[in-house]
């Protein structure tokens, strides 16, 4: 007796550790009506909706506000500081906003000859140590300051142009 009531108890643990065929097959429907419900519900809404493109707000204003060069001056300049002469050929731009590219651009027709003395006195004027920085900073710091003061500020206060480019400034000794 006590073998049959091991047998019995054995097999009660052996059926609830397996869930029976029956389960699994509601469950197993149960989740096929789940899909075609979605499935349906989409087809008839009519699916996901078509995405119409927006026009993009102050493209206009980004586009005036882009930086854009212009060149200044292409030139050879003189320096007679130190025991010799030397002659520097440099090219000079200016980085400025485009809403103020027609401005700038008018004032440089206009002031030439008034620019290109001011950078010309620079020049002459600058130490040879000046003229062989790396960066050329005191060049730079000096021709921006000379453009300050020939173009003056915006109305609105911002500056006429953004930067001095100097990407040529090759000496030459000319004695």
């Amino acid at each position: 007796m006590a073998d049959e009531a091991a047998d019995k108890q054995a097999e009660s643990i052996d059926s609830a550790g397996k869930p029976s065929k029956k389960i699994l097959l509601v469950v197993g429907a149960i989740m096929a009506l789940e899909g075609a419900a979605v499935v349906g519900f989409m087809m008839f809404t009519g699916g996901p909706s078509n995405a119409n493109a927006a026009a993009i707000q102050g493209e206009d204003l980004a586009q005036r506000e882009q930086l854009v060069e212009i060149d200044l001056v292409r030139d050879k300049f003189q320096n007679m500081h130190g025991e010799r002469i030397w002659l520097w050929d440099t090219e000079v731009k200016l980085k400025v906003r485009e809403k103020n590219r027609e401005w700038v651009t008018q004032q440089l027709e206009d002031r030439r000859g008034e620019i290109i003395e001011g950078i010309s006195l620079i020049f002459r004027r600058a130490q040879p140590s000046h003229l062989k920085e790396p960066g050329l900073e005191t060049l730079n710091r000096q021709i921006t300051a000379l453009l300050e003061q020939i173009f003056g500020p915006h109305p609105d206060g911002s500056p006429r142009f953004e930067r001095v480019l100097i990407p040529k400034c090759l000496g030459f000794p000319s004695n």
